[in-house]
């Protein structure tokens, strides 16, 4: 592109030779065409001169360029050279730094392992003070009883029979009615069937709650909703006397419902408090397979949807080896909306996770005897100890059930057990409707605080009715330390 001062000189190039031309044919006396040659020379003699000029000038340039790149070359290569030197001093730092942190390392490293030597001894102390002191707290309680039972036997006279059959129903009640409370007589299974009639009429079923807790840190994850019946003595039958006859008479179902709505109802008290909560709801195996029962089962379920994760179902597990075609379907419809299941009462380790978990299976409780008997792990297909790595996969979760020494804590640690239940943490206890108290210390109307100690992790287990019940912290620490000190 012409640049516009080339232009102008161009044409003030043409003005100066008109201009010569004009002034040689008005002045001199030249002709006209003598003028214009003499212009036209002149014109021609500027443009030579303004193009050598020009050329000249552009090479002038092109130099003074040249020069400017060859400088910023220069400098350029100084700058590189410089950054080299600074890399090269980083790099020695970097090195000498990781040697040093080397040292360091290996230094706290031997620290570490001394300290390590010196837990395990401590540990194995603490242990056996504490077997110790266990021994010496248990032996004293039966001495002392040992001695009072002499003593009231040398002051009883041998001939009263009623003092003697009040002694013997309220010192041994367990050795002959393991499901009742003490001073309660068993039943029979027509008194029982009764009983539960007239319950299921009256609506005389409680509900008891039994904590899940989180190991090694015991909070209080889930609760299981356990059924007690009362007759109209007001005498409690434990589920495992009532629940094969209540399926015979065909009114487990019926109590299978009532026990759902209390359950949502306890539910929806304990998420005010926590959201994480869950509850354990047992379902039998007739209410599943039966179309009419589970038909208002899934109605209540379906418009309490919104608890489906925090509400478990729980069915044992010989009810998922004989599941039929209609139990099979009953399943699947309460997985559609959400339902997650639990495995209960297990007495064959030999289980297949993908087929559990296909279904909806998210819990397996397996008792703590289960897990820890050696004889019957040898004849699984899998070690109880890589059994919960082995559900994890498949997202279930395994729970030691019926935990009952701190001994078989330490012990299921090692297995990898993230949760437990049983009676070292807290045994069931009951919830009325109003959530008031069995011992009248609570407020009509108003839910317990169930998570009052879980939360803080310290081995207090709060309970729903009644006090908390507080696990020894030295038995605690010293499981602890036992587990840290390893089989040595």
């Amino acid at each position: 592109m012409i640049r516009i001062s080339t232009i102008f000189i161009a044409i003030c190039m043409v003005l100066v030779a008109a201009s010569l031309g004009l002034v040689l044919y008005s002045a001199a006396g030249l002709s006209g065409t003598e003028s214009a040659i003499v212009a036209l020379t002149a014109l021609t003699f500027l443009i030579l001169y303004n193009a050598v000029s020009m050329r000249l000038r552009d090479r002038t340039d092109v130099g003074a360029q040249i020069t400017d790149l060859s400088r910023g070359t220069a400098d350029l290569a100084r700058q590189v050279a410089e950054f080299g030197r600074r890399l090269a001093a980083v790099e020695g730092r970097v090195t000498s730094a990781n040697s040093t942190g080397a040292d360091r390392i290996q230094a706290v490293t031997g620290e570490i392992n001394e300290l390590g030597v010196l837990v395990k001894r401590l540990a194995a102390s603490v242990a056996g003070h504490d077997e110790l002191l266990s021994s010496t707290l248990l032996a004293a309680p039966s001495t002392a009883a040992n001695r009072v039972d002499s003593e009231g036997q040398r002051e009883l006279p041998p001939a009263s029979n009623d003092a003697g059959g009040v002694l013997t129903a309220t010192s041994a009640p367990v050795a002959t009615a393991p499901s009742f409370l003490p001073g309660q007589t068993a039943l029979s299974q027509a008194q029982i069937l009764t009983a539960v009639k007239n319950a299921v009429e009256e609506s005389r079923l409680d509900l008891y709650l039994q904590p899940t807790v989180t190991l090694p840190q015991r909070k209080v994850r889930f609760y299981e909703a356990v059924t007690r019946l009362r007759d109209d003595r007001d005498q409690i039958i434990a589920a495992d006397d009532f629940v094969g006859i209540a399926e015979a008479a065909g009114l487990i179902g019926r109590i299978d419902h009532m026990v759902m709505l209390r359950c949502v109802q306890v539910l929806r008290r304990l998420m005010v408090r926590n959201k994480e909560v869950g509850v354990f709801c047992n379902v039998a195996q007739a209410t599943l397979g039966n179309p009419a029962t589970f038909a208002q089962c899934l109605d209540f379920l379906e418009a309490n949807r919104a608890l489906a994760s925090s509400l478990v179902l729980e069915f044992k597990q010989s009810t998922f080896g004989n599941l039929g075609p209609t139990e099979t379907e009953h399943l699947a419809a309460l997985a559609q909306r959400g339902f997650r299941f639990s495995i209960d009462h297990v007495t064959d380790l030999r289980i297949e996770p993908r087929d559990l978990a296909d279904r909806g299976v998210r819990f397996i409780k397996v008792p703590a005897a289960l897990l820890l008997d050696q004889r019957r792990s040898s004849t699984s297909d899998i070690h109880p100890s890589d059994l919960s790595d082995l559900l994890g996969r498949y997202g279930i979760d395994l729970i030691a059930e019926r935990i009952e020494g701190e001994r078989a804590v330490v012990d299921l640690l090692d297995f990898d057990v993230r949760f437990g239940q049983g009676f070292l943490f807290a045994p069931p206890r009951p919830l009325r409707p109003e959530g008031a108290s069995a011992t009248g210390g609570a407020t009509p109307g108003k839910m317990p605080d169930t998570h009052q100690d879980s939360s803080h992790g310290s081995g207090k287990t709060a309970s729903i009715d009644g006090p908390a019940i507080d696990s020894s912290r030295a038995s605690g620490i010293a499981a602890l330390a036992r587990r840290a000190a390893g089989p040595g």
